[in-house]
């Protein structure tokens, strides 16, 4: 569940500043991927835990009312339902803390108990606010049985092995996470595409870096496109990169190319930041076609 704060600035450390409460929405990386991929029209399970309350409870049937697979989602009895605390300034900007709960429960147990769902599954989209080595089992599961290996590298952790990179098809860092998994400064697109370039050595194979106002690059060993959005006025870009994931993915399935689903994931989050919210702001198919 997200706690949604509205603030002039970001505060700096040891800074105090006033803020005003939006409120609380439904969210986490993992939910709101599904929720989008879901609402775009595609067919998605969801693998996750959530704690013993009500936020847990309205997190499942959120998920639940647009249709996502909710059967495998388990309701860890000794937990709270994770919480993200998020601080969007006047920019639209945001800085997330995470307080994961329950989500740490998802572990490597869990995820060898759901083995049969990710082997049925074309696409597995997988995010890193669950224990990493839950998540690298679901990757080498996901690879051994043949699917598409979608990882958001999100929270970065500082480095992931290159046993693991070698098994993911796309990595979707942003700018941030970019920076932190290849060592190396990210400031623009030229030095996006240096740092994508460190990531496909230590084995990815593509990565496909979203930056913001300048939109997206997918860097492999063939070379790099950039792909650029419109401007549009910049309201909150809480789940723009999960949303882009999520359209990305959907578009993926559908069997479009790399540059369609690129763009087809740009149009999307295009129109998330356009609106307030988490999961409020994700659009319908309807709205990007």
């Amino acid at each position: 569940m997200d706690m949604v704060i509205h603030l002039k600035e970001i505060p700096r450390v040891g800074e105090t500043v006033m803020g005003k409460l939006h409120g609380y929405v439904p969210g986490g990386k993992g939910a709101n991927q599904a929720y989008a991929a879901a609402k775009l029209g595609h067919g998605v399970s969801m693998l996750g835990k959530v704690g013993n309350d009500d936020l847990g409870k309205q997190l499942i049937d959120n998920l639940s009312n647009v249709g996502v697979d909710v059967s495998n989602i388990s309701c860890q009895q000794d937990e709270t339902s994770g919480i993200a605390i998020i601080y969007i300034n006047e920019e639209g900007d945001n800085s997330i803390v995470v307080l994961p709960a329950a989500n740490s429960a998802c572990d490597t147990d869990f995820i060898a108990n759901n083995e049969e769902v990710i082997s049925k599954s074309k696409i597995i989209l997988i995010q890193l606010e669950i224990p990493l080595e839950a998540a690298y089992l679901a990757i080498r599961l996901a690879h051994k049985h043949g699917c598409t290996v979608m990882l958001n590298p999100a929270p970065a952790p500082d480095s992931i092995p290159d046993e693991i990179l070698k098994l993911v098809d796309y990595l979707t860092p942003n700018e941030s996470e970019l920076e932190k998994l290849s060592g190396t400064p990210v400031k623009d697109v030229d030095t996006a595409k240096k740092a994508s370039d460190i990531l496909l050595q230590k084995g990815a194979k593509n990565v496909i870096a979203t930056l913001g106002r300048e939109g997206a690059i997918w860097v492999n060993k063939d070379g790099s496109k950039v792909f650029k959005v419109e401007d549009i006025e910049v309201v909150d870009t809480t789940a723009a990169g999960d949303t882009f994931n999520a359209a990305f993915a959907v578009g993926l399935s559908e069997n479009m190319s790399i540059d369609e689903a690129i763009a087809f994931a740009n149009k999307a989050a295009r129109i998330c930041v356009s609106r307030n919210g988490a999961q409020s702001s994700i659009p319908s198919r309807s709205e990007i076609c």
